[in-house]
């Protein structure tokens, strides 16, 4: 059969997740799936969660109340119902695995190819480059937003559909593990790692840990499926070299299967190359500034051609692709300065390759204005970064400095000892105060770089900054 909400009845589901019917009616048509007692319409299946502040069981009677018609509940938890309700109660040993479950299972009962993506930087810029390369001759599901975890990924899931031929689905992690099962889940056709880089070390340990949790897609992939890596990441290629299976490769270098070559650096206009493949090529316009974001577009790029599409179509969705807010999207201001807004997170990889973009940028004289957020979830590591990038800033010529967060006084210590004048450097407290300082330096033709980790909110600075010195129409 194929799966289909409002067609699908409770009873269908016990199987694929491994339940129980502890109560009620299993002959209930689903209309839908919902974690969120919030979201709940008629006739869903709830699945009671447990999180590290709220336990979902806590709320399935308004789940009842709201009309679902099945509840998932762990087994060790006792559900009451009142005399004479409608519904199915299943139980399961733990409902975030059956949810999993479920959405392995529902992958499976649909004709589509999936592509997974997951690596320490560049996953949603190469998911959203890829879905727009796919959707140019195929229906094509990607996650929306950020939801690329245990629960977000199989909610995306759930919503394939018969006109569904094509699934991107990026894959996060902050544990060991966590990729493993993910690949699991999803069953991709195609996986590929953008990258290995310092992120979420405080569950990792350190940058070998990251790389072990990444290949974990390459453990658990089918043999069937196609595995695509970053042929410039020496980490990662060491790594999969545990792993006794064919790749395919991407990068710069002459020895990648895909690769850049003819690369012209546009500036705020992005990046010209050719792109080459087993003796053919194709021209490509990528519209975004940044090597960070050609590797992304070649990333891309190898999905599309494992999935089959001719490379005319693979150039015409990376052109047609045009960013997303607060990643490393550029926005031009009054008197052409540009604001480079990178907010939306940041780790140490991240931030060097989009330092090295900017000075890619700024090639020609233009000065470099750049404010930092501190970096989250580094561990034994979060003192030693903040100081490497302070040295980065200085490195790569920054005019003026400013630095927000509690480890603000490490990036100026590392500003300072690699030749970053003191007074061009501030430590700034609120985002007003980043957004007054700025432009108390600015002049015609800056590039302004704004970076840090999502919790520190810069975007509110580079939304102040559009506002204070629009652009004239």
């Amino acid at each position: 059969m194929t799966a289909g909400w409002g067609d699908i009845l409770a009873g269908e589901v016990i199987s694929p997740i491994g339940g129980v019917l502890a109560y009620g009616n299993p002959d209930l048509p689903l209309t839908g799936i919902s974690t969120d007692s919030r979201e709940i319409l008629p006739g869903v299946i709830f699945f009671a969660l447990r999180g590290e502040r709220f336990d979902g069981h806590d709320f399935v009677m308004t789940a009842v109340a709201k009309g679902a018609s099945c509840i998932v509940a762990d087994r060790e938890h006792v559900i009451a119902m009142p005399p004479g309700i409608n519904l199915a109660v299943i139980t399961v040993e733990d409902t975030l695995t059956a949810l999993g479950a479920l959405a392995s299972w529902w992958r499976h009962q649909f004709k589509v190819r999936v592509a997974a993506i997951t690596g320490s930087a560049g996953k949603t810029t190469t998911k959203e480059m890829t879905a727009r390369i796919l959707s140019l001759s195929s229906e094509t599901l990607k996650n929306k937003g950020n939801l690329n975890n245990l629960i977000g990924l199989p909610l995306t899931i759930f919503q394939l559909e018969e006109k569904t031929s094509k699934m991107v689905l990026e894959m996060g992690m902050n544990r060991p593990g966590e990729i493993g099962r993910l690949t699991e889940i999803a069953d991709p056709d195609v996986g590929l790692i953008t990258n290995v880089g310092m992120a979420h070390l405080e569950g990792l340990g350190d940058i070998a840990g990251v790389a072990r949790a990444k290949a974990e897609l390459l453990e658990k992939i089918s043999p069937e499926g196609k595995v695509i890596l970053n042929g410039d990441d020496d980490l990662l290629m060491k790594e999969s070299l545990r792993f006794k299976r064919g790749i395919t490769t991407f990068g710069l270098r002459a020895e990648n299967d895909v690769r850049a070559e003819a690369v012209k650096n546009l500036g705020k206009d992005g990046i010209s190359f050719e792109l080459h493949f087993k003796g053919y090529a194709a021209e490509v316009m990528l519209p975004l500034p940044g090597l960070h974001n050609l590797y992304n577009a070649l990333a891309a790029a190898s999905i599309a051609i494992s999935m089959d599409e001719p490379l005319a179509n693979i150039a015409l969705g990376i052109n047609r692709y045009d960013g997303l807010k607060g990643r490393f999207k550029s926005v031009l201001l009054a008197n052409d300065m540009i604001l480079v807004d990178d907010t939306y997170n940041s780790n140490p990889s991240s931030l060097k390759a989009s330092l090295n973009s900017v000075k890619y940028m700024a090639a020609g004289g233009k000065r470099v204005i750049v404010g930092l957020g501190e970096m989250l979830e580094l561990g034994d590591e979060t003192v030693p970064a903040h100081i490497d990038a302070g040295r980065m800033v200085a490195d790569m010529g920054a005019s003026w400095f400013f630095a927000m967060g509690d480890h603000a006084a490490e990036m100026k210590k590392g500003a300072v000892k690699n030749g970053l004048a003191p007074e061009r450097i501030f430590k700034v407290e609120t985002h007003d105060e980043m957004i007054k300082k700025i432009g108390s330096v600015l002049e015609a033709g800056d590039i302004i770089f704004l970076k840090g980790s999502r919790r520190i909110g810069l975007d509110s600075v580079a939304k102040g900054l559009e506002e204070r010195w629009p652009k004239e129409v």
